[in-house]
């Protein structure tokens, strides 16, 4: 008889343990599946498809609001931006790319080449003269009719008015050179027997008979010398200089280009702007050579201070950013795009094992109902 009860109570724990975990182990399936409706002619058997399956759409809809509500708040990241082992890594990331950059020995027409840019040197050239042509444009319209004392600047006036001393010496220095040479005393023996031969009657055989047989050259190129040397012949030329500088001055600036021709004043403006600028020497030279005055400041100095005003400036506007990128249209849409079998497969490989307890469970409290009835059924016989 109690062999009897035993076996009895026994059977209906396993018979309640199996029920319990295959319920679960069921409940557990029919999340994922099936993974399509099933339909029997018109009608659709119920529970097809899954749960998942079935609200997948809201289920994408709703992991896309628990990652920007509770994940990837603008709180947390800003926290993330200023937390100072961030940085940290963050300039010595920094701080890799700039040594590996500077010291590269490519130039930076190479640099541009590998990102799309062909022919650098050529059109920033290009480049150069159109924006010296623009402003030249610009300016003539705007000064075209004012004297350029009103166009150049006061500073350079006033230099130009120190150097015309310094312009003036140099004149007579080098004519005084000139006329004191075999060169210069040629030339004056020149002049001057053009200016008797041109002379004719009674001045002309007064001069012959005066001078006789002396060289004009002679006398004439010690006075000429004498001339340039002397101070207030400086102050004549300097006054002089003055005065045409003044007239200059007081040119319109039109004026200019009627002298010289646009085209030849442009021109002129362009390659000075081209020497200046020096394009074939930034294009042509490795790019460590070009930064090697500046190499250590812009990695120890320039690198730290980027990477905290940049972390500074991203966490003061990470809700606009998080806002403008739209994270939870984001991942909605790219959990839409999962087929119900790779969610069911992210899904077991993060709660493989706590719904394997949950069988469990099942089967445990299925044996418990099992010999609660077992034992149920013993008292009522």
């Amino acid at each position: 008889m109690l062999m009897q009860i035993t076996i009895t109570i026994f059977i209906m724990i396993i018979i309640g343990a199996v029920i319990g975990g295959f319920t679960n182990s069921l409940a557990i399936k029919m999340l994922f599946r099936p993974y399509k409706p099933i339909y029997i002619k018109n009608w659709r058997v119920p529970f097809t498809p899954g749960l998942i399956p079935k609200r997948r759409d809201e289920l994408a809809a709703q992991m896309g609001k628990m990652v920007t509500d509770h994940l990837l708040t603008p709180e947390s990241i800003q926290r993330k931006f200023l937390n100072e082992g961030f940085q940290k890594d963050m300039t010595g990331l920094v701080q890799k790319e700039l040594v590996n950059m500077l010291d590269t020995e490519k130039t930076p027409e190479e640099l541009l080449a590998v990102l799309g840019i062909h022919n650098a040197q050529v059109k920033a050239e290009g480049k150069l003269n159109q924006f010296v042509e623009e402003k030249y444009e610009a300016l003539k319209a705007k000064y075209r009719s004012r004297p350029l004392r009103d166009v150049i600047s006061p500073e350079i006036i006033q230099k130009a008015d120190a150097k015309l001393p310094i312009i003036s010496s140099y004149i007579l220095e080098k004519g005084a050179d000139y006329f004191s040479s075999i060169e210069g005393k040629m030339r004056i023996q020149r002049m001057a027997d053009d200016f008797v031969r041109e002379r004719s009657g009674v001045l002309s055989n007064m001069l012959q008979m005066f001078m006789g047989n002396i060289n004009l050259a002679d006398k004439i190129q010690p006075e000429i010398v004498r001339f340039l040397k002397n101070e207030g012949t400086a102050d004549l030329i300097t006054t002089i200089l003055k005065k045409e500088w003044d007239k200059v001055l007081n040119w319109e600036a039109e004026r200019i280009e009627e002298q010289f021709e646009k085209e030849k004043l442009v021109n002129m403006i362009k390659n000075f702007v081209q020497k200046a600028v020096k394009l074939e020497g930034l294009f042509q030279k490795p790019f460590s050579e070009l930064t090697s005055s500046f190499r250590e400041k812009v990695i120890e100095e320039i690198a730290p201070k980027s990477v905290e005003l940049l972390g500074g400036w991203l966490s003061s506007r990470i809700d606009v950013l998080m806002e403008r990128l739209h994270l939870a249209e984001i991942v909605r849409q790219q959990v839409e795009t999962f087929s119900v079998e790779r969610l069911e497969e992210m899904v077991l490989s993060i709660t493989k094992s706590e719904l394997k307890m949950i069988t469990y469970l099942g089967a445990l409290l299925g044996g418990l109902i099992g010999l609660f009835q077992g034992i149920l059924v013993v008292f009522i016989n």
